[in-house]
């Protein structure tokens, strides 16, 4: 079931809600950018996800492919979102769950996790390792 949850960067400079269904698949990666960023994403499509106060705050990376946009508080460095251009449910928002505001540790160790092979671009699979992510 879909359910609004706000959430926001470190500062607080930027602020966003997103009507997510904590009961579907989250993501973690091994790609070179999810590694080091411990990037934590659920799925929302596009409109599900607005953004409420600090584009301007905001600074967007993009490496390789340049097909997905990763976005950064310039202020604090937190990764609240990024955007899949080329996904295969197409257009699609990653609503970093370490962001979410009011949502307890207990509700957030029962998300379910989907682990997903980027490094190699096996993303229809889980890497060999994966307690780290």
């Amino acid at each position: 079931m879909l359910t609004t949850y706000p959430g926001s960067c470190h500062c607080g400079a930027v602020r966003f809600e997103a009507d997510l269904d904590l009961t579907q698949p989250s993501y973690r990666c091994n790609c070179s950018i999810c590694r080091r960023t411990r990037f934590w994403p659920a799925v929302a499509r596009p409109e599900q996800f607005r953004l409420l106060q600090g584009e301007a705050e905001l600074t967007q990376y993009r490496f390789a492919t340049r097909r997905n946009e990763h976005w950064f508080c310039r202020r604090c460095g937190v990764r609240c979102f990024g955007i899949g251009n080329d996904t295969p449910i197409g257009k699609m928002v990653g609503v970093n769950l370490g962001c979410l505001e009011g949502v307890d540790e207990a509700t957030l160790a029962q998300v379910p996790i989907v682990y997903v092979d980027g490094l190699n671009d096996r993303w229809q699979s889980a890497p060999a390792f994966c307690a780290h992510l």
